[in-house]
């Protein structure tokens, strides 16, 4: 199993307004409305870390990609296909 980064195995309490409707399909249909948030907002989580670590260093993952161009990949000459 993979480690979540974000996970801390606690619980904090927190408010939420929600759509009136939204709640009542969510209820209607079973859904677990804080595990649904949680779930959500991890998935949100994880997508803005990648963005971020993206734009953070897309200036070093450009010059990489230059080097590798200009002087191939290092092992190249040992790759069997």
């Amino acid at each position: 199993m993979k480690h979540d980064p974000v996970t801390s195995g606690k619980r904090e309490p927190v408010n939420l307004a929600l759509d009136t409707g939204v709640v009542a399909a969510a209820r209607e249909m079973g859904i677990d409305l804080a595990q649904t948030c949680e779930m959500a907002l991890r998935d949100a989580a994880k997508i803005e870390r990648n963005r971020r670590w993206r734009e953070e260093n897309r200036e070093w993952a450009r010059a990489v990609n230059r080097w590798v161009q200009e002087n191939d990949l290092p092992l190249e000459h040992l790759r069997l296909f």
